[in-house]
């Protein structure tokens, strides 16, 4: 009798434990119609948009602060032409103005000292009362208010499962499971991060790298060893060795020895990345440039020889931003982007990406720290940089660096459509437009070698003016039907790797974010698939909400 009662109590207890269990996993499982993975600019564009449609929505996102590089230091936004923003991105940019309107807003700069009296400059357009340069906590904030006024419901800090998370069934995802093991279904999945990674988990084609001029018939893709568009390449002869003149001492730091390719042929490097960075010089909002964990003075080397060859342009992208600050951004030969340092990132592990990240961190405070404290820096420049320093009032919980690295490229998605250099530069029409974009064909360096003569040189920096705004097709914010039906990517979209370097501007990653969640939207209420939405009444509807698809038809 008592072995019975113990083995219904030992029955019970299993019983319990187990619908214990299913109780957990069922309180784990998230449902909403569409499920967003992804934290910046264009993840709660899209979030804002699938609410005011009145769909559920839940944001699944890494980042801890939202709003990506917007909130992260590119606070002198590329706008390109300011005419072909609309919709919620203009709306941020509006309430951006708004923000600088009150007084509390310039706490350590009067609103009549910065620009033209606020009027008629690139930083406010009075007009249209936009404003497109701010500080990065304004930001942050304004995407904060995003997500109060809509009730928006954000899961932080959740990185997707890239080995498994991904449930597909007969062409559509039916669910993400996040590393915690929270798992969320939805009818329409928006991939908005920067990285791709659940397009990539979702079996959908993508590249990583460029591509040959030949693949889409261009002219700036590939190698461009001999196009110097910008000042960012050693126009100076500077020898690449540590003992110059002698090969067998070895390279400075950051030379690759491999040949840099033939002109026009693809490779999978990547164009830097670097973090844009928030400086201030008033002495009550200044921190002094930290010392990294890892420093080497030799690192910068190179940067001492460029000093020795009359370089002086060292603060000529110390862009303005209000209350004495800036946004530093890469400029010259040798400065912040980490040239050749990021190949690796985008199907990297989050470990390595991790570390990748962080090599990038202690590179950029190692280069600020060594211009400051270092003799062999011509004395004028020093001094004028060491009234500068991190923003004390910026990033305050996280030593004042920025959340988020600049990733100007990761993967791209392979689509039905492929936006190349022949759309952006008006050669090609571009069917389904959803939105538009303006800037030029901008490439950063991508890699920095030994030419044939001996001297060191980068490579892959181009800047070619889009003759005129161009449309963005919404056949390259959709994968192949074949490959998945319930999945929009208005980030990592189809397009080349020169076509991208116009494309990925946080203004238009806002602008294909909304149209994303009004096709999502749209697909649900047709039971269909997102490449099957109806272009004209998605058209019809994008009008409404004022988003500009092309130069003609806007209202």
């Amino acid at each position: 009798m008592k072995k019975q009662f113990v083995a219904i109590l030992i029955g019970l207890l299993f019983f319990q434990f187990h619908i214990s269990k299913a109780y957990v996993a069922k309180k784990e499982e998230i449902k909403a119609d569409i499920i967003i993975y992804g934290g910046n600019s264009a993840a709660i564009t899209a979030a804002v948009q699938a609410a005011r449609m009145n769909k559920t929505v839940i944001v699944v996102s890494p980042d801890l602060h939202l709003g990506g590089l917007s909130s992260s230091g590119l606070g002198f936004t590329d706008t390109g032409n300011k005419e072909v923003i609309g919709g919620l991105s203009r709306e941020f940019y509006h309430r951006v103005y708004l923000h600088y309107q009150t007084n509390d807003s310039w706490k350590w700069q009067k609103k009549e000292e910065y620009g033209n009296k606020g009027q008629g400059t690139p930083a406010i357009d009075g007009t249209d009362r936009t404003m497109w340069i701010f500080e990065p906590h304004v930001a942050e904030k304004i995407m904060e208010d995003f997500v109060k006024e809509n009730h928006l419901t954000i899961y932080r800090g959740e990185f997707l499962n890239r080995k498994n998370g991904v449930v597909k069934k007969d062409g559509n995802i039916i669910s993400i499971t996040t590393l915690s093991g929270k798992k969320f279904t939805g009818k329409v999945f928006i991939d908005a991060t920067y990285e791709g990674d659940l397009m990539a988990a979702a079996k959908v084609s993508y590249h990583v790298g460029r591509e040959s001029n030949a693949t889409y018939g261009e002219t700036w893709n590939g190698v461009q060893s001999l196009v110097f568009q910008h000042g960012h390449h050693f126009a100076a002869k500077i020898d690449p060795y540590k003992t110059p003149g002698d090969k067998k001492s070895g390279l400075l730091a950051g030379i690759s020895s491999e040949n840099p390719g033939l002109n026009g042929t693809a490779d999978h490097k990547l164009q830097a990345y670097c973090f844009r960075m928030c400086f201030s010089n008033v002495p009550e909002n200044r921190v002094a440039f930290p010392k990294p964990d890892r420093y080497n003075p030799m690192d910068y080397e190179l940067l001492v020889r460029v000093f020795n060859s009359g370089w002086k342009e060292l603060f000529d992208k110390y862009d303005p931003l209000p209350n004495h600050k800036t946004d530093t951004n890469n400029h010259g030969p040798f400065s912040t982007d980490f040239i050749g340092m990021n190949y690796d990132y985008p199907e990297a592990s989050y470990e390595k990406r991790k570390q990748i990240v962080k090599d990038h961190e202690n590179y950029q405070k190692g280069l600020m720290y060594f211009m400051a404290t270092d003799p062999r820096i011509p004395k004028d420049l020093q001094q004028k940089l060491n009234t500068w320093g991190l923003a004390k009032d910026e990033f305050k919980d996280n030593g004042n660096w920025p959340y988020q690295i600049y990733v100007r490229e990761a993967r791209r998605m392979i689509g039905s459509f492929v936006m190349s250099e022949n759309e952006v530069l008006g050669k090609k029409e571009v069917p389904k437009s959803v939105g538009m974009g303006s800037y030029s064909l901008d490439s950063h360096n991508t890699q920095r070698y030994v030419t044939p003569e001996g001297y060191v040189q980068n490579e892959g920096d181009i800047g070619v003016k889009a003759p005129k705004p161009y449309s963005i097709s919404y056949d390259a914010i959709v994968p192949k039907i074949s490959e998945c039906k319930n999945l929009i990517v208005p980030v990592c979209i189809s397009s080349s790797h020169i076509a991208y370097g116009s494309v990925r501007m946080e203004p238009v990653f806002m602008i294909l974010g909304e149209s994303a969640a009004t096709a999502a939207s749209l697909a649900i209420d047709g039971k269909k698939a997102v490449q099957l939405v109806d272009y004209d009444q998605l058209k019809s509807q994008l009008l409404k909400q004022k988003q500009r698809l092309n130069l003609e038809i806007n209202h």
